[in-house]
């Protein structure tokens, strides 16, 4: 019987790597990774984009998608964007994601999926990575603790609106509404 690549003696030795177009297979992997570490397989697993969407994703500058692999299996990834910002020329980094199996959690992964991203940021010429932790994450929390500077802020998620409420929002109405007379 194989001994599982994720079991804990064999993670002293695991390789990070940007994923591009040809690494679907190792994309679909590490979407499978966070649907399980994050307890949300219908956001990760139930909906996935296209193959073709997948590539150009992968394809791209300001997406970052890494694994960190033992003996070829996804045991830890992390997601990313560069966000080029408009205030002066420059961009920063916002990892989105970052997951480590439950089995090779301790063994320096996340630093090392971090510490991967820090030096594209600086190929890229970035000035700062970023990250958000829920407060009641105290592992991430001392992670990031370890890595950098923290800073206390608020998320909000904003809904969509509806197209036909934004529409309505316009000035003047929908474009297809009748106008009003305006009263006497």
């Amino acid at each position: 019987m194989a001994a599982d690549p994720a079991s804990p003696q064999q993670v002293s030795s695991f390789v990070v790597r940007r994923l591009g177009p040809a690494d679907r297979r190792s994309m679909h992997a590490l979407l499978d990774l966070f649907a399980e570490v994050f307890g949300e397989p219908a956001t990760y697993s139930d909906a996935r984009p296209p193959p073709d969407y997948l590539d150009r994703l992968l394809a791209r500058r300001e997406f970052i998608a890494l694994s960190a692999e033992v003996d070829g299996a996804v045991v830890g990834g992390l997601a990313a964007y560069v966000l080029d910002k408009f205030e002066r020329l420059r961009s920063e980094v916002y990892i989105y994601d970052l997951a480590v199996a439950a089995a090779c959690r301790r063994r320096g992964i996340a630093t090392a999926l971090i510490r991967r991203t820090q030096t594209i940021a600086a190929e890229l010429g970035a000035w700062v990575v970023f990250v958000q932790a829920d407060r009641t994450d105290a592992a991430a929390i001392a992670l990031y603790s370890g890595l950098g500077k923290r800073e206390d802020v608020l998320h909000f998620d904003l809904p969509v609106l509806p197209l036909d409420r934004r529409l309505a929002d316009r000035p003047g109405g929908p474009p297809h509404a009748p106008r009003r007379k305006p009263p006497a």
